[in-house]
């Protein structure tokens, strides 16, 4: 089967297509015939070897997002013909997601959302894990207000839209004014590119994506997330009784349950900047490259 790997660090021109076994599933996992999948910061930082330790040996195929059809769901549950979503952290478990066919443990799988294609479905998981694992540690509830520094991107127009559909007030920092209409269509009240307009110690939290570090904006005893990992910790505010933590997304099937179920009763809605065929890998990460995107870079098998 074809595989994307890398056997040394670099840009894009590294990116192999390469024939590798095809995978069995092991007991507790689900083999999955890849249909699609995008293109993440953490597979263009990896490719690039900018993540330093904890990057798994060399070869390697990359990759963290899968959207595709069970081949053999053993004990699972999931059922051989069964439309699925999973996100693989490939840091830790070594198992890229770019290649013909996947082997992944049953807990990482969910079944995809039906009002959508596979395509589009390959946008969801990591950005939206990220989101509703993020949401989830601040534990906003319906009528507080939460400020998202980085509102139209790929995780943070997924937790304004995932906010909003829990009754979360959100305000919206975005880099640049053409991003404004997005978050001002999917329910932000405020949306500024000037962080000097956000009022000061008014949010019960903050979600910060790109490590804005806006932290005069969190109210006394609120909470700060930021999921900046190159940013570094959030400074200490614990003088202000404010919790903050920098969230690394974790694998988690019921958490794509949940994100499937929002697809489809229509409270998140996905985006596509570009599709790209597997061939044309090289192609896919040069485009993730050039930035302001629209939505997901995503690669056809």
């Amino acid at each position: 089967m074809r595989a994307i790997r890398i056997d040394r660090f670099g840009t894009p021109d590294v990116l192999d297509i390469v024939d590798v076994p095809e995978p069995e599933a092991g007991p507790g996992e689900v083999l999955i015939r890849a249909v699609a999948t995008s293109v993440n910061p953490v597979d263009d930082k990896t490719r690039e070897g900018a993540i330093g330790e904890g990057t798994p040996p060399l070869p390697m195929t990359l990759g963290w997002d899968l959207a595709g059809i069970v081949v053999d769901g053993g004990s699972s549950g999931f059922r051989a013909g069964e439309r699925v979503v999973a996100m693989s952290h490939q840091l830790s478990s070594g198992r890229g997601t770019w290649a013909d066919f996947v082997a992944l443990p049953a807990h990482t799988v969910a079944t995809a959302p039906r009002t959508v294609s596979l395509a589009d479905a390959a946008t969801l998981p990591l950005p939206g894990l990220t989101a509703v694992q993020t949401l989830d540690w601040l534990a906003v509830r319906a009528g507080e207000r939460l400020l998202i520094a980085g509102a139209a991107g790929a995780v943070g127009g997924l937790a304004l839209q995932i906010a909003r559909a829990r009754g979360i007030r959100v305000d919206a920092l975005v880099s640049r004014d053409t991003q404004a209409a997005f978050a001002r269509d999917h329910g932000a009240d405020l949306v500024t590119t000037d962080r000097h307009a956000l009022q000061d110690r008014t949010y019960d939290a903050v979600f910060d994506t790109f490590g804005a570090f806006v932290t005069d904006a969190v109210a006394d005893g609120g909470r700060y997330a930021s999921i900046a990992t190159q940013a570094g910790p959030v400074p200490d505010l614990s003088s202000r009784g404010v919790r903050t933590t920098v969230n690394q997304v974790r694998e988690d099937g019921t958490g794509l349950n949940e994100l499937t179920e929002l697809v489809d009763n229509g409270s998140l809605r996905l985006r596509v900047d570009s599709t790209f065929s597997l061939q044309d890998i090289q192609a896919a990460h040069a485009r993730f490259r050039q930035g302001s995107l629209t939505g997901k870079v995503t690669i056809l098998f």
